[in-house]
């Protein structure tokens, strides 16, 4: 389900207008090939002894890039911190309440990027396929701001354009919506519809 919320200007004479991807469709979003379609249907993809479940800080397995331009590119993914956020700060970050799907709050993700070998790849195409699973069963991809930005206390939006060549690290923040009342049970990295997806708890 795509979800579009309009949001008040983030500088004057800006228009910011944000997506949030939730559930389980990504489909038309031009992003990345194969990271799309539904999570439910990768849970019982995939070798059954392979491992799947990570510790906070853990670094994931090499990646392959699904780019076209970058596809003898491999990367790793490593979250390493989870913040919930706050009223305060959806109200300050200058996007508009969309109230037909309810309040929202902020999520924040603090990752660390590593391309490993191969074409050069922009930051975006290495974070896109990371999810937040809710206490509450829900799936969010990041959140997108297509005209302007949004603004979130320690939590830059990262350059998703600056590109990365082997050997290269970067460490980004990158911000989910969820409904409020919920809580970030585990941050997810998608893998296609036929790999289930690598996942790292939250502590409570």
């Amino acid at each position: 389900m795509r979800t579009w919320t309009r949001a008040v200007p983030a500088a004057v004479g800006a228009l910011a207008l944000a997506m949030v991807l939730t559930g389980c469709s990504d489909s038309g979003s031009g992003k990345r090939r194969g990271s799309s379609g539904s999570h439910s249907s990768n849970s019982g993809a995939g070798k059954s002894d392979e491992k799947t479940t990570y510790r906070l800080g853990e670094t994931s397995p090499e990646q392959e890039s699904s780019m076209q331009k970058s596809s003898d590119a491999k990367y790793t993914v490593t979250p390493t911190k989870v913040q919930m956020g706050t009223r305060a700060d959806m109200d300050n970050s200058g996007l508009k309440k969309d109230d037909k799907d309810g309040p929202k709050i902020p999520v924040y993700v603090w990752s660390t990027l590593t391309h490993k070998s191969g074409t050069p790849m922009g930051l975006g195409e290495m974070d896109n396929d990371l999810v937040i699973k809710t206490n509450g069963g829900q799936r969010t991809r990041a959140l997108i701001v297509l005209m302007g930005e949004a603004k979130w206390p320690n939590c830059p939006a990262p350059q998703s354009s600056k590109q990365l060549g082997p050997g290269q690290s970067e460490n980004i923040c990158t911000a989910f919506l969820i409904p409020e009342g919920q809580k970030a049970a585990a941050v997810e990295l998608t893998r296609g519809f036929t790999k289930k997806p690598l996942e790292w708890p939250v502590e409570s």
